[in-house]
């Protein structure tokens, strides 16, 4: 069998211009969400496959790297079906570890708990720009805090990173789970079918709210609860206040703390936020993971045309491993479209430090190479980047190459 240069497919190589982009958001990142008051943690890459498959990851369920059994644990000729062969998977997300994480070390940790997690996670996805099969995730969650505070500190966190990195112009969009349900029931869909209206509803973007009605029409569900459901949607894009008017429509379907609730995080965010973006509220926003409960949103950004990160609240899925419900909310920037942006933009680090490098030629004395070593240890110290490299014998390709990778001055040492 030959071996094979390409990495698999979904997944990429990263060059060292990259790299350095990547280090420097991730730093930029870090250090953000540790002045909100984030703690860096960090779970392993596998976790066991019951709690992957747990019907909380929506379809991202279909989509886990399953990792066999070892050893004498793997029997194929006695196996009968899929938990006979698996019993681990690839995280397809940071959330999920998060919660087993926290129900294993809650005694050890403050209330409320404000994690930070940066690191990678697979899925078996369809490979297309900006969504690969392993890819970074930065997440923050606040656990154990039921208040809007949450909310609020997570959006500005989010922003605000997103803003030292030079984006504007973005939107965050924001929705509930129970206006979404509270919607469906005043317009007659049953608490059942939720799930799949919902679905139906998450295309909104891709065929519109004709689309969306022919599909619910194909479902079998009844035109008036369809002709009920459009009419709300048209109501709130044509009203000043879409949450206002909800409220006013939906009277006792909707909660009066969720329309309160919705008022306050907009009014808290708008006036502390310190980058440029708009909060708008999506009724149609669904997000795919039906672990959550409350609060959801997504970035927007019109460079990319679709999603750079979301997040929302899931104050159940912490009491699926504990028994006792824990609040918790969370949001994650889609580090990988961000870094796309950036590079498709030709984004330059800030304040790099002087790149230096050292050409020494060959047959360079030895009783010399120290003398070079020990300017290159000064400048070290003076915050510059130095590289001491051998002069190829095609000297001006190799300065070219040096000058593209970003080196400012190149001295050269010859041997007389």
């Amino acid at each position: 069998m030959s071996l094979v240069k390409k990495p698999v497919n979904g997944m990429k190589d990263i060059l060292p211009e990259e790299m350095q982009i990547r280090d420097y958001v991730q730093s930029v990142i870090k250090d953000t969400y540790r002045s909100f008051g984030f703690t860096p943690i960090e779970t392993p890459c596998m976790e066991n496959i019951a709690n992957l498959s747990n019907k909380q990851g929506g379809e991202n369920e279909k989509l886990i790297f399953k990792v066999m059994k070892r050893g004498e644990k793997l029997n194929l000729e006695t196996a009968k079906d899929e938990s006979d062969l698996v019993d681990f998977g690839m995280r397809y997300d940071l959330t999920v570890p998060l919660a087993r994480f926290y129900a294993n070390h809650a005694n050890d940790l403050p209330s409320p708990f404000k994690a930070l997690q940066i690191g990678s996670v697979w899925r078996a996805d369809r490979p297309q720009r900006g969504r690969y099969r392993q890819f970074m995730q930065c997440d923050i969650d606040i656990l154990g805090e039921p208040s809007n505070l949450a909310e609020i500190e997570l959006i500005l966190a989010t922003t605000t990173t997103l803003g030292r990195l030079g984006f504007s112009g973005f939107e965050i969009r924001i929705n509930e789970r129970r206006i979404l349900k509270a919607m469906a029931a005043y317009s007659g869909f049953s608490e059942d079918d939720f799930d799949t209206v919902f679905i139906i509803l998450d295309k909104m973007d891709k065929i519109g709210m004709e689309g969306v009605a022919a599909e619910l029409k194909q479902e079998g569900f009844a035109q008036e609860a369809i002709d009920t459901y459009t009419s709300l949607f048209q109501g709130i894009q044509e009203a000043e206040d879409g949450i206002s008017y909800l409220a006013d429509t939906l009277g006792g379907a909707l909660e009066a703390d969720v329309v309160a609730g919705m008022k306050e995080i907009a009014a808290s965010v708008n006036a502390c936020k310190t980058a440029e973006f708009a909060l708008v509220f999506d009724p149609t926003l669904v997000r795919g993971m039906s672990y959550y409960t409350g609060t959801i949103f997504e970035i927007a950004m019109p460079e990319f045309g679709g999603s750079c990160g979301g997040g929302g609240r899931y104050d159940q899925m912490i009491g699926k491993f504990t028994g006792k419900d824990v609040p918790a909310c969370g949001f994650s920037i889609g580090f990988e479209r961000i870094i796309l942006l950036l590079m498709e933009s030709g984004y330059q680090i800030p304040q790099q430090p002087k790149k230096t490098a050292f050409l020494i030629e060959k047959g360079y004395p030895g009783e010399k190479l120290a003398e070079v070593i020990a300017k290159a240890q000064k400048a070290r110290q003076d915050g510059q980047q130095v590289l001491i490299v051998r002069m190829n014998k095609n000297k001006k390709f190799q300065k070219e190459q040096l000058m593209k990778d970003g080196y400012e001055e190149i001295v050269e040492f010859f041997n007389r």
